[in-house]
């Protein structure tokens, strides 16, 4: 199983959410460090809308994502770009 399917399978049993999009952006990092060629899945931008995130705040909503998807971080995630919004709220995605 992917990092990419491993996040989307535990995001989708503990928030139910309405959307959710897990986006590799490996690839945009290619070269920024030596060596580092934008392969794998070491990047990932979630955006996700669920109605858990009701009422929470901005930082609430990313240690929620965050504990969720902590042991990807030893499996070779690096990075996460975290995109969270409740129903009805605006997003630019």
């Amino acid at each position: 199983m992917t990092i990419t399917s491993r996040i989307e399978y535990r995001l989708t049993e503990a928030l139910s959410p309405e959307r959710l999009e897990v986006v590799n952006e490996s690839h945009l990092h290619a070269g920024h460090q030596p060596g580092f060629d934008g392969a794998g899945e070491t990047h990932m931008r979630i955006r996700v809308i669920s109605a858990q995130f009701v009422g929470k705040t901005l930082i609430a909503r990313h240690r929620m994502v965050n504990d969720l998807v902590r042991e990807e971080f030893d499996a070779g995630l690096h990075a996460l770009a975290i995109e969270a919004a409740a129903p009805g709220e605006p997003v630019r995605w």
